[in-house]
């Protein structure tokens, strides 16, 4: 293994993860630690990650994903850190690519990775997943997620920005039911980030921003193509956002 010039720290936010824990922590093993957040696991996951030498577990009551991702930023010793979800794996191409990036004397402040999706094993092709792409690895002085994105969070880069060639894997969907909840998950928190802004809910912007997300994956970005999980898929993130009008709706009655 090339020697790495600099020290990085992995960092992962957690909540029953034990099928995905160990794998994506495997994926950090060139890091000089690795912090999990956990927002108390009822599972196995922390039973899994104290079994990591470098791993250092810090319990947070979970608000929203922003929160617990500048909690990690806060607790990590180095300014380098690489983020990854526990959906997420590192391919021995990709660990190469950042290894090599990271000892250039003319590297970036933060790098994109794009991401490979697929559903229940499946590979996706389409479906709006061709351009997907997040900030994976950076410098924390030179980055911060944006405090009022409670979900699809969103990192404020001071600084030069690159993108590496190699795609991170993202089995996002293990089975339909599983990502039906999640998607209603994040429908409910961009509901209340939506009524923290002052938005008000509409009925005629509920079905027409549904409608159209639907459209957009499966017909615009040729969800189509990907078969019967390009039709599950679109039908699902059209549901997160049909969720977070319903939520918004919600919050506006409180």
């Amino acid at each position: 293994m090339q020697e790495l010039k600099e020290k990085v720290s992995g960092l992962i936010i957690t909540f029953n993860e034990e099928k995905n824990i160990r794998e994506v922590l495997g994926c950090f093993d060139f890091c000089d630690e690795v912090v999990v957040i956990d927002s108390f696991s009822t599972d196995k996951t922390l039973e899994i990650a104290g079994t990591f030498p470098k791993v250092k577990i810090i319990q947070n009551k979970f608000e929203d994903f922003t929160k617990q991702r500048n909690l990690a930023l806060d607790a990590a010793k180095n300014d380098w850190v690489l983020f990854l979800d526990g959906d997420e794996r590192i391919t021995p191409q990709l660990r190469d690519e950042i290894i090599n990036e990271l000892n250039t004397s003319d590297k970036k402040d933060a790098y994109y990775f794009y991401r490979k999706f697929f559903f229940a094993g499946t590979p996706i092709n389409y479906s709006g997943t061709q351009t997907d792409k997040n900030f994976r690895l950076f410098r924390k002085s030179k980055a911060r997620y944006i405090a009022e994105k409670k979900v699809h969070e969103t990192l404020n880069v001071n600084g030069e920005i690159g993108e590496l060639k190699n795609k991170l894997l993202h089995f996002s969907v293990s089975d339909e039911d599983s990502y039906r909840r999640k998607m209603i998950h994040y429908g409910d928190l961009k509901g209340q980030e939506l009524a923290q802004k002052g938005k008000k809910y509409n009925i005629l912007v509920q079905y027409s921003k549904t409608g159209f997300r639907f459209f957009k994956g499966y017909v615009l970005r040729l969800g189509f193509l990907d078969g019967k999980f390009g039709f599950i898929l679109n039908k699902l993130q059209a549901l997160s956002v049909w969720e977070t009008y319903a939520s918004l709706k919600r919050e506006n009655r409180k």
